[in-house]
């Protein structure tokens, strides 16, 4: 039998236990009632890359309400109040100087497609309205991004191409320099500087991607390179899936001088949940994936944070953040932690709408810019599977000349001028 004593212990720690119950209910309620309000954009998601990978794009063979091998699926994310996505139109770096726009036109294909067979879950969307659209339809705006500057190989008009097809963000490198910017290996020592930051061409392309209306993704960019396009663009920035560096120092993640270059430019950070760019480690927790959003938030300002999860593009995600169906979790704690029902909207999509408007506004300003029709110079991008046709052929001396016949014309022209020297 009890003692009084033991008997109101047990009342008291019950009592705790079902008061922090009711708390936590709260806080869920509160989340589920402000994602119902403002649509929740993530930065970016690999489901398409997996769909490749998995699939061969076979979408056939995929049935997006039963894959249970992916963070992504429908079921989940309509559990997760997922409203809009960024998918990531990704496609390694060893496609560089082969076919990566090939690839990358294949996955543009498949997110259309995916939008296609699924219309009653997704809506293909390129701005801002079509957003709060499918928001007002319970459909999930579809949008793309490319991820790595390598797919366009390095041509302008692939950039206007791939954004006529739907693109609205391309991130400038992945994990390898491009013949004009520097990725974020360069930081960490891994891969030597080719640009110091952007090439004459990269700064072409940043206004060029301002002119037509492309978000201007500094993800996975060396911080010269973040720096120079925050000085350089006519529009806001976006980080589509990064954390802060002061946080877990990983060269991926956003140094805090730069989180401030990102309010005064009124872009986004939006946070990614990869565990080595939350911890530093192979482990991490929904909190501590929190801590880097309170972070953010104390030194530049609940303005410039959204969400990145990176679903399907990592091998290793939180404690509590499984797949897409826990965002509501990580938006209950944040409530726990004291942010306002203002300060949780913004990052759920406010902050992004406000940086898509701005991007657009900015587009229609430059209507009246011609499209910037110069080239790369050759000799930047010149390798074994690349061709020179359009540059202009440099004037070559009679030795020269001869060089650059083949072989039998070679012959033919050695033979004739023996004979002529010969008859002379």
């Amino acid at each position: 039998m009890l003692s009084g004593g033991s008997v109101w212990g047990t009342l008291l720690v019950l009592s705790c236990a079902l008061k922090l119950s009711l708390t936590q209910d709260e806080h869920m309620n509160n989340a589920l009632r402000l994602m119902s309000e403002t649509p929740l954009i993530d930065g970016h998601n690999d489901l398409p890359w997996q769909l490749r990978m998995k699939f061969n794009n076979q979408l056939n063979k995929v049935d997006l309400y039963t894959l249970n091998s992916t963070h992504t699926n429908i079921p989940k994310i309509r559990e997760g109040r997922l409203a809009a996505q960024f998918w990531a139109a990704y496609v390694p770096c060893d496609t560089q100087y082969k076919d990566a726009a090939r690839q990358t036109l294949e996955q543009i294909d498949v997110i259309h497609r995916m939008c296609m067979k699924y219309p009653e879950a997704f809506m293909f969307a390129t701005s801002s309205k079509d957003i709060l659209d499918a928001f007002s339809q319970n459909r999930t705006a579809s949008l793309i991004g490319v991820e790595g500057g390598h797919s366009l190989d390095s041509s302008l008009g692939s950039l206007r191409t791939m954004y006529h097809l739907g693109v609205r963000y391309l991130t400038l490198t992945h994990s390898c320099n491009t013949p004009w910017a520097d990725n974020w290996l360069v930081d960490s020592g891994a891969e030597p500087s080719q640009h110091n930051g952007l090439s004459e061409f990269g700064k072409q392309l940043i206004f060029e991607m301002n002119r037509i209306g492309m978000l201007i993704d500094l993800a996975h960019v060396s911080e010269k390179v973040m720096n120079q396009v925050l000085e350089l663009s006519k529009a806001p920035v976006i980080f589509s899936h990064s954390s802060a560096y002061a946080v877990c120092p990983h060269k991926r993640n956003v140094p805090d001088d730069v989180l401030r270059k990102v309010q005064d430019n009124k872009g986004i950070v939006m946070v990614n949940f990869y565990n080595d760019y939350v911890t530093c480690s192979n482990t991490a927790n929904l909190s501590q994936v929190a801590d880097h959003f309170d972070h953010i938030k104390n030194v530049a300002g609940h303005s410039i944070i959204g969400f990145g999860g990176d679903y399907d593009g990592v091998g290793r995600v939180p404690v509590g953040l499984e797949d897409v169906s826990k965002y509501p979790a990580l938006v209950a704690e944040l409530l726990r932690r004291g942010w306002t029902d203002a300060e949780v909207k913004a990052a759920l999509g406010d902050n992004l709408l406000r940086v898509f408007r701005e991007v657009e506004r900015v587009r229609d300003s430059l209507n009246g810019t011609a499209p910037d029709d110069l080239p790369i110079p050759y000799e930047e991008v010149k390798n074994d599977c690349r061709t020179s046709y359009g540059y202009p052929v440099p004037n070559p001396d009679s030795a020269g000349t001869i060089l650059s016949l083949s072989p039998l014309a070679l012959v033919l022209t050695l033979t004739l001028s023996s004979l002529l020297s010969w008859s002379l």
